[in-house]
């Protein structure tokens, strides 16, 4: 950390400028290089220091007004393209339809408006994570002062359930332990002194130094303010927030190269439609006028960006049922494209409980099954289950953890949750798997007295006498500190001298794990004795019952869900802020074994850009990590061409969730500044969900392809239609206001249900899409343009057939050309109910209920369009036969048909699904 504002020291000069970091100086020299003392500021200097560093508050970003961030959202090549549509359909007098376009145009605006808006919140929360009020040393005197009014060299208190005010030197401590997950991830509270740690040090292992922002969970601590505002831990991540640029989704990058590609395309087709027929086929400018038009809005897809936000919206409905919550619409689809997912370790990948693993004996080593708080687990030697009743040492020990605790464990609202120390607690939970009761253990051994844990001696004793009066003291603690009290160590047999190498061999084959370890050891002692005293523990004797493994491990569901993203293309990186042995060890039973083993924070700061790209591919475990490093391997991911999905739930992370293509913030557990900085949130803090709303993710962007698919083949046949008949001198076999029926009759029930469809077979089996992959592309190319031909040639070839053959009036060879474009239309849809695979296989063509209904309803609307009066006035259609029907139906299977042909050749070639 760079210290704040060293020209305003008096002595910084003296040492070279700013001089070691504050935590690599002892506390005197800390308060040496303030020009503080002990005994706290005068008022006056500290009024003098108030003016000269400014509040200590963090400063609030400049905003664009409200009006400019509307206006905004009209920048849009869709947007542009649907005010042409407007105007066009507005010089035709078609009222009606200019209204609802400009509708759309409006609502896809507001939507847009109000998602930024809550973007913009995420500094906001950070903000209100800093303490309100703080207890300094002021005139000599203990005084509550607003927390924004500390400056540096303010003598500040801590105690338990205090907010750290601001970032603190510690000058004394007593039992201190402070919550930093916010900052550093990490899922126990740390225990900190005086000490002065290397200047390099990871912030995790700054146990001198109090964060602004954090939690003090124990104890009571002094200190002097070394930095405020700006200058704090979490006054770089604000700033840090502030400077990161957001990225365009792909999904916004292809609609608007997609638009820009569509608007060139209808400019020049139109344009050189209107100046052939008017100076070649010599039409009056009027009716050319009207051509045109007609021809543009049949090529502008009006109900693209309403099926758009539907067929997000929809996505956002279906994760919500899956505990994933979305908070900025484009996100639904980027999950479908991501190739990299960054996950947070604790609460996210573990459940951030912690678990009892194994218990080491002096009989043998025995597993505990079973994860978190909830009992329900079995014990195991060799592979064997065992009963702790059959193993009076497994028992003893379950025994002596249950009762040497002040943690509970209970059950509320179907869950099970724990009060007290995460270590603890999950003594107690083992003890419950173990069959032991905690009500009639305490019965049977009530406890007379205690010491409680105490980071200066590193272990808790309690005093029990059972109702015979025998006593005994139960010891819990640092292994190293219980070894050096023990003498004997319990065997199934009794007790045997303690060999005290082979403990501390074990030790550390334990911590290789990335477990957390913890001993336990009991001694008799007299009726008598009803007070205990640090020199009765002091005194030694005790008999070593066991060694405890703990850890948060990983979720059961976790690892099924890192599994089925690694299938699907995933590259999973785990970045925490724990160790590097425990990060290893959760790596390894997730599976993340990547070639470049597990990488710390140091390590990744003595790496160059080009370096850490390359390691960022062969890594998937990173341990010790700050803000930083979180971000700059999100840097990386996205430089070397991967759509990256960041989770997060500390303020530490809310730099990298902003930066990520899709920001993850956890529900119950994470901060507000992650879920402002997010464009997900999980509802249930679950790794699992990801790998849900990515399959969401994947069917939203094939729905969209299928509606697309659907909606550009239909407006390029309408278009060929109008072309054909131009280039040929005929009459228009579709009028200007009859194109708008087509339009927005299939644009409403037939694209629209493809919004509703389920997820295709496979879908997580197959890598991710390129995020420079265009909205058409490979096959798409080919499908579009094949279709738009198969229904031109019905449409077009009908309406020549009625007009020359059967020599029928414009009004009934019109209205039975459309019912002939919306009959293939219709049967088109049911071939997109999957792209490459068959309809006719495994009853596909049926399981798609919203794909019937808007066929139903589709019939009704045309059954309307062609036989009630006040249609045909309206749209110039009329009445036709059954052997008109019976054609058009013909025409619709056909295109059916051929399509499902289409569909084996790929397949037997083995395109299908290339370049897609």
């Amino acid at each position: 950390m760079n210290d704040p504002r060293p020209e305003a020291y008096p002595h910084a000069e003296e040492e070279g400028g700013e001089g070691p970091p504050w935590h690599a100086l002892d506390p005197d020299e800390a308060l040496r290089r303030h020009d503080a003392a002990r005994e706290g500021l005068s008022i006056e200097e500290a009024q003098a220091r108030l003016e000269r560093f400014g509040p200590n508050a963090l400063k609030p970003p400049e905003k664009a007004g409200v009006l400019r961030r509307f206006l905004r959202h009209f920048h849009n090549i869709l947007i542009y393209i649907l005010v042409v549509a407007a105007i066009g359909t507005a010089l035709l007098g078609h009222w009606v339809d200019t209204g609802v376009i400009l509708a759309v145009v409006l609502i896809n605006t507001l939507i847009g408006f109000v998602q930024e808006g809550k973007a913009e919140k995420a500094l906001d929360a950070i903000r209100k994570m800093l303490s309100p009020q703080a207890v300094a040393l002021r005139g000599g005197e203990r005084r509550e002062v607003p927390a924004d009014s500390l400056v540096p060299g303010d003598i500040v208190y801590l105690q338990a359930g205090d907010r750290v005010p601001a970032d603190i030197r510690l000058l004394e401590t007593r039992n201190l332990q402070i919550e930093e997950a916010v900052l550093t991830g990490e899922s126990v509270a740390v225990e900190k002194n005086t000490a002065t740690v290397d200047a390099g040090a990871d912030l995790g292992d700054r146990s001198g130094m109090a964060f602004s922002g954090t939690l003090v969970s124990f104890g009571r601590g002094t200190g002097v303010v070394v930095a405020t505002g700006g200058d704090t831990e979490i006054g770089r991540i604000s700033t840090m927030l502030g400077e990161v640029e957001s990225l365009e989704t792909p999904l916004v990058r292809q609609v608007a190269q997609f638009g820009r590609w569509l608007a060139g395309v209808i400019i020049v087709i139109s344009a050189a439609t209107f100046a052939f027929g008017f100076w070649v086929r010599d039409y009056p400018l009027d009716e050319m006028f009207l051509a045109a038009a007609s021809l543009a809005v049949s090529t502008i897809p009006e109900g693209l960006p309403a099926i758009l936000t539907i067929a997000l919206a929809i996505g956002v409905q279906k994760m919500a049922r899956r505990n994933a919550i979305i908070r900025k619409l484009p996100a639904v689809e980027t999950l479908g494209s991501v190739s990299a997912i960054c996950s947070d370790k604790t609460g996210t990948l573990t459940r951030n409980e912690m678990t009892v693993q194994a218990l080491l004996t002096g009989a043998g080593e025995y597993g505990v099954s079973g994860v978190g708080y909830a009992p329900h687990g079995d014990f195991t030697r060799d592979g064997v289950e065992v009963e702790p009743t059959d193993a009076p040492c497994l028992e003893e020990v379950l025994r002596a953890g249950l009762l040497c605790n002040d943690a509970e464990v209970f059950e509320k609202d179907g869950q099970w949750v724990m009060q007290g120390d995460p270590t603890e607690g999950a003594l107690v939970t083992a003890a419950f798997k173990g069959g032991l009761s905690s009500r009639r253990e305490h019965e049977g051994l009530p406890r007379t007295d205690v010491i409680p844990f105490e980071s200066d001696h590193r272990y808790m004793a309690t005093l029990h006498h059972d109702h015979d009066g025998h006593g005994r003291i139960y010891l819990k603690g640092a292994p190293e500190r219980v070894l050096e009290l023990c003498e004997h160590q319990a065997t199934a047999d009794g007790r045997e001298p303690l060999r005290a190498d082979e403990w501390h061999a074990a030790m550390d084959a334990i911590a290789a794990r990335g477990q957390r370890l913890l001993a336990i050891a009991r001694r008799a002692t007299t009726a008598e004795q009803r007070e205990l005293t640090y020199g009765d523990v002091e005194q030694g004797g005790f008999v070593l019952l066991a060694l405890v493994g703990i850890i948060d491990p990983p979720r059961d569901e976790a690892i099924a869900a890192v599994a089925e993203c690694q299938r699907a293309g995933i590259r999973v990186k785990m970045i925490t802020g724990d160790h590097a042995a425990t990060a290893r060890a959760i790596g390894e039973q997730l599976g993340l074994r990547g070639e470049g083993g597990t990488l710390t924070g140091q390590q990744l700061e003595a790496m160059d850009d080009d370096e850490l790209a390359r390691a960022v591919e062969d890594t998937d475990v990173f341990a010790r990590t700050t803000p930083e490093h979180k971000l700059r391997l999100v840097k990386a991911l996205q430089g070397n061409g991967r759509i990256v999905s960041m989770t997060g739930d500390g303020v530490n992370d809310a730099p990298a969730l902003k930066r990520a293509d899709v920001g993850v913030a956890m529900g119950h557990k994470g901060t507000e500044a992650a879920k402002e900085a997010s464009e997900m949130v999980l509802a249930d803090d679950n790794f699992a969900s990801i790998a849900h709303a990515v399959e969401e993710g994947r069917t939203v962007y094939d729905n969209i392809r299928k509606a697309i698919l659907h909606m550009l083949p239909t407006n390029a046949g309408q278009s060929l239609t109008i072309m054909m008949a131009i280039l040929m001198g005929l009459a228009l076999p579709l009028t200007p206001v009859q194109v708008l029926w087509v339009n927005m009759v299939t644009s409403v029930t037939l694209a629209m249900a493809l919004a509703f469809e389920r997820t295709e077979p496979g879908v997580m089996g197959r890598p991710p899409r390129a995020p420079d992959t265009p909205l058409l592309s490979g096959f798409l190319l080919w499908r579009i343009p094949f279709v738009a031909i198969l229904l031109w040639l019905g449409t077009f070839g009908h309406f020549v057939y009625m007009e020359e053959v059967l020599g029928v009036a414009d009004d009934l060879a019109r209205t039975v050309a459309i019912n002939t474009l919306v009959a293939g239309q219709a049967f088109y849809l049911l071939n997109l109910r999957l792209i490459h695979q068959p309809v006719l296989v495994g009853g596909e063509l049926f399981r798609s209920r919203a794909m019937w209904i808007a066929i139903g309803v589709l019939v009704v609307l045309q059954l309307t369009f062609t036989y009630v009066p006040v249609m045909n006035t309206l749209f110039g259609t009329t009445a036709i036969d059954a052997g008109d029907w019976a054609r058009i139906l013909m025409f619709g299977l056909a295109v059916f048909l051929i399509v499902e042909g289409e569909k084996l050749v790929f397949r037997r070639m083995g395109w299908a699904g290339a370049g897609t």
